[in-house]
């Protein structure tokens, strides 16, 4: 059971085909019905087939390093889901379920070969649209490196946080050695002068139990300030490492989707050419 060839003209991929060659892949495509929180597809689940959303909602999740579900995509109406998968020909790493009662086009691998088949230029295109998909995923990992560590923490600072900072940046600055040193040769010098009517003679008992008390509450003021640039670095090395691994995996899976697509264009050229 077909689709309407129409359907595909919103898809990225396959959005470079003309009407003949979106005709022939409508032609094989299966229209599937999924209930309302049905499971499409589990982690693990060879990827033969991806799916385009009819009517519905669908969730497409991930379980992380650290065992929690994290949702990658909810695809509406003209999304398309499980195509990395298919194209690659390599098991699911995330898990698809249907949010509400759901209908979708299934696009299965051999409807691909079909098409390429029978529009052999069809695979230039879906190629090109490969070769987009590969560089936006570029851009994507630059805008994860680009990220600034600073900032991610700006947005959880609490008052508290930023007295603290404000506090390690006076307290470690010339304009604080100075001005410090200008009070404590003022009240020196000013009770030295009153003598006898001085109101913390020599040896300055008052003066000590400030200063004692300011080292008491500076101290831990600065370390929470220093605690705070610690995270800052820990986020620095986490985000360095994430970007790393994530782009090695999509260099990873884009190289072998391209090396797939290269194969098959070559063994279509040598069909035709001993036609």
């Amino acid at each position: 059971m077909g689709c309407d060839p129409g359907l595909f003209e919103e898809i990225p991929i396959f959005s470079l085909l003309d009407a003949d060659e979106r005709a022939v892949l409508a032609d094989q495509v299966e229209l599937r019905h999924f209930a309302a929180r049905e499971r499409i597809y589990r982690a693990g689940d060879m990827g033969e087939r991806a799916y385009v959303v009819l009517s519905g909602q669908v969730r497409v999740v991930v379980i992380d390093e650290d065992n929690q579900e994290v949702v990658l995509d909810t695809p509406g109406p003209g999304d398309i889901f499980g195509l990395t998968s298919m194209l690659s020909a390599e098991p699911h790493q995330s898990s698809a379920m249907a949010l509400e009662d759901t209908a979708a086009s299934e696009i299965a691998r051999n409807d691909i070969e079909t098409l390429l088949q029978r529009k052999p230029m069809a695979g230039l295109d879906m190629l090109t649209m490969v070769g987009r998909h590969f560089r936006n995923a570029q851009d994507l990992v630059r805008a994860r490196a680009a990220r600034n560590p600073n900032e991610v923490i700006q947005e959880n600072l609490t008052l508290g946080d930023q007295l603290a900072d404000a506090v390690a940046r006076f307290g470690g600055s010339w304009r604080f050695i100075i001005s410090f040193g200008v009070v404590l040769a003022a009240w020196v010098a000013v009770n030295l002068v009153l003598a006898l009517r001085a109101w913390d003679p020599y040896p300055f008992i008052l003066l000590n139990l400030f200063l004692s008390m300011l080292a008491a509450v500076q101290a831990p003021i600065i370390m929470m300030s220093q605690n705070r640039q610690d995270t800052k670095d820990r986020l620095r090395s986490e985000l360095d490492f994430a970007v790393n691994k994530k782009a090695e995996l999509e260099i990873t899976q884009l190289a072998a989707r391209l090396n797939r697509v290269e194969d098959r264009l070559d063994d279509l050229h040598e069909g035709l050419s001993k036609r």
